[in-house]
Formats: structure tokens, sequence, C-alpha cells
């Protein structure tokens, strides 16, 4: 991949320090395999430190610098997450076999099985023929592409307000209409577990289903608020005492109307139909003021939220709550003219306490009482300074709006809505304890199929 012949690196990651500590993990594996080659030395780029814009890791906005840096005496720019696993000898061959004087763009290949609102429903006709790349296995593009994507940013800004799902568009944003590259498959780009008996042929692996870093997080460490309101007693707070409920040792229900037998709390926050910011800053406040100083975390989610609360507990083990911590699936909005990143409500927000004591010492507050609220978090903790941490293991939609192959390496956290699905079911076959870890030849006790 590497610089003058034939390119270079990219780790994309993160700068909270569990995730920057990772990349630089990665970053040195990579160099240690290059320097044995007896070749000039890759570069490799973490994100986070080449570039303070808020948007950087939505790829595009750096086209123009990496098109003048690298343009002329690199030959590919390959991407990968924290977690990628790269034999560098197997990456190189892999390229050789595609001339890097023409446009290239290659990755393992993802498609949707039914159009879904996460993509705003594209190629509804039939979704399987658009392809974009599973980023866990690593994607390239070759310099002539970004040379050319780079020149098309220059003429074009981004348009897009928000940034849902990254690799579908960037997909879209390379392909242009049909006149740009189609993603090509490449078989040796892998998100087998790198201790899997298929992996021989695989430049790429990829190491972590769900990250453990010693003891999960204690129960009573873990304050679980659910938002909901009079209209969903009936028929969503019931499943929740069906599925995780049991799992959490603090769990308040915060309403627009107090019902004992839940039981709800009344914030005096009177319900919305558009955003709950209101509702959710008296979640904050009431966070802060009224439980024990000593519970360092806070989980905010929807009443139509299906999460693990157990698999929570061990991602949680991974970073240190004394730091300002605001976790979740990462969305973007305006990245392209200054705007911001934040954590989308439905898969469930995380707070370190820290991060909330930051938050309400600062002025940053609802612009209206039914603004978003995960937009105007995002918007507050971007202005305090505070990066957001994104994991892919939280989902704003429900399984079936995502590709099988991408959650196959996954151990899920949450996923989102109740919509033309059996909301028990989905939880008893993705979330459960008993469904936990089922990878790498261990026994899989359920079926996943059409859920």
């Amino acid at each position: 991949i590497f610089l003058h012949t034939p390119g270079f690196s990219l780790a994309l990651d993160q700068s909270n320090s569990f995730h920057s500590k990772r990349a630089e993990d990665l970053k040195r594996d990579i160099l240690k395999q290059a320097a044995g080659l007896g070749k000039e030395l890759p570069t490799v780029l973490l994100i986070h430190q080449i570039d303070r814009h808020e948007g950087a890791w939505t790829i595009l906005p750096l086209m123009k610098d990496f098109s003048l840096t690298y343009g002329r005496n690199s030959s590919w720019i390959f991407f990968c997450e924290e977690d990628t696993r790269i034999q560098v000898v197997k990456l190189l061959e892999t390229l050789r076999r595609f001339d890097k004087s023409k446009e290239w763009f290659l990755g393992k290949a993802l498609y949707d099985e039914e159009s879904t609102i996460i993509h705003h429903y594209a190629f509804a006709e039939n979704p399987t023929v658009f392809k974009f790349p599973d980023f866990a296995a690593g994607w390239a593009l070759s310099i002539p592409l970004v040379n050319k994507l780079a020149k098309k940013l220059k003429s074009e800004p981004l348009k897009s307000d928000f940034t849902i799902d990254l690799k579908h568009e960037i997909a879209l944003y390379i392909w242009q209409k049909g006149e740009g590259p189609h993603l090509t498959p490449v078989p040796e780009f892998c998100t087998d577990d790198v201790n899997s008996y298929k992996v021989d042929h695989c430049a790429t692996t990829f190491s972590n289903f769900l990250p453990l870093c010693g003891e999960p997080v204690k129960k009573e460490d873990v304050f679980v608020a659910v938002k909901t309101c009079q209209k969903f007693h009936d028929d969503r707070i019931p499943v929740v005492k069906q599925t995780w409920e049991r799992e959490a040792a603090l769990i308040e229900y915060y309403s627009d109307y107090a019902d004992i037998s839940i039981p709800t709390i009344d914030l005096g926050i009177p319900n919305t139909d558009r955003g709950h910011c209101g509702k959710t800053f008296a979640i904050l406040e009431r966070f802060l003021n009224h439980t024990s100083p000593r519970t360092p975390w806070l989980v905010v989610v929807d009443d139509d939220t299906l999460i693990s609360i157990i698999r929570l507990r061990k991602l949680l083990s991974c970073y240190d709550p004394n730091e300002p911590v605001f976790l979740g699936e990462r969305y973007g909005y305006g990245l392209g003219t200054g705007g911001y990143s934040y954590i989308t409500g439905g898969g469930g927000m995380v707070f370190s306490r820290a991060a909330v004591q930051k938050l309400l010492a600062s002025k940053c507050r609802c612009y209206s009482m039914d603004a978003p609220d995960d937009m105007v978090l995002g918007m507050c903790f971007s202005g305090l300074g505070i990066p957001i941490t994104h994991s892919p293991l939280f989902h704003q939609a429900r399984p079936m709006d995502y590709p099988k192959d991408y959650l196959s390496h996954q151990i899920p956290v949450s996923f989102h809505k109740h919509w033309n699905i059996d909301p028990v079911k989905v939880y008893f076959t993705w979330l459960a304890p008993n469904t936990e870890e089922s990878h790498n030849g261990r026994k899989v006790g359920y079926n996943r199929e059409d859920l």
C-alpha cells in the first residue's frame, strides 16, 4: 500500500483514549511488518491526528489534502478501522492485481436485501444492485480516483445535510449516478476473526466483536433512563418489561403522566410530537442531582429501544468514566459546512457522569422544548470541544435494516423501532444473554435469518 511504491495506509480511529491507543497499536503493527520487507515504510495516518475538523471521520473532506500531499508519489490509499488486522505482504499482493493508473474503488461488498430508511430507500426497485464497502475489512482507492474526487469536491462542495451511514454515502458519491466506478469486490478483504480457519487467503481480518477490558462494569454502575409518554404505556413498556428490564439494576421510566403500575415519573415536561430536548435535559439534571454520585454511567433510551445491558457493561469496561464520554451510534449534521457530529438517540445514548457535569455546567441548552435532543446534545458537546465516541454496536434501526454480512462480525448492543417486527422475538434472537458470543465456531443457539 505504501508511499512512493505503491501508496500509503490510513487507519480510521477516534480521539477517545481507549480508541486512540488501539489505533496506535495497529499503526505499530503495520510499520513493524513493513520494516521486515526492506522497502520504504508506509505512511500510516490516524484521522484524529490529521485534522481537528469535526467532519474528518466522513473521509471525503480530506480528499483534497490527500491529493495534494500524496497525489504524485503514491499509488493507493487504504482505509481501515482500529480493529482491522492487516497482513501487509498479502495486501500488497492483492493490490498488485489492479492497474494503479486506473480509477479503482476496492472493498468487501455489502448490499441491502430490501430498501431501507437508513439509506433513504435508495435503489428501491432492486437494492441488491448497489454495493458498498464493509469498513471493518478495509477498503482502498487508487490515487487517480483520489485525484478525481478531490477535483470534483473543489468545484462542487458536498451537499448532504446528514451523514447517517457513511459507507453507503461514500459509495454513492464515488458512483456519481453511474458515471464513476462501482465498488469492485475483493475476496481477500475479510471480516472473519483472525483465528478462524477461513482466513488463509485473507489480506485483512477483523479482531473484535465486542470489546471487553478486564471485568464488565458493575450492574449498579449503570443508571438507565427510559423516555416514554402516556400513549405508549400500554404497548411499548410491556416489551421492555418482557425483555431487557431485568438486566438493569437502576432503571426509571420518564413520562408525561405518572402511572404507578409501571411506575413512571412525570418530569413536568409535556409530551411533544417532535424532538424531546426538554425531557432529556430534565433527565440529565435528575441524574446529576438525584442519583448517587458514585453511579458513573447514564444510559438514555427510547421506549422502543431494544438493548443488552450485559453487553453494554462489557463495552463500558473499556472507557474511563472520569473522562467526559458520550457514546453511541454517530451521525453527522452539516459536516461539510462546519456542522457537528451527534449520537443518534434511538440506539441509546451513553454518558459518563463527567460528561453530564461538563454539559450542565455550560450554558448550552435546548433552543426549544421540542428540539431534537440528540442533535442539540451533539451541538453542545461540539461547542465544549468534547468529541463524541462512536460504536457500531448501537443501531438506530432494526436488524433487517442492515446487511446480514455486516451484522455477522458484531455482537450488537442495541436495535431500535418496533415497526413490522415482533420486538420480543428480535430481542431474544439478537440481544438476550443466551445469544451471547456466538462466534468463532462456538455454539449458536438461535437463528437470525429473516430477523
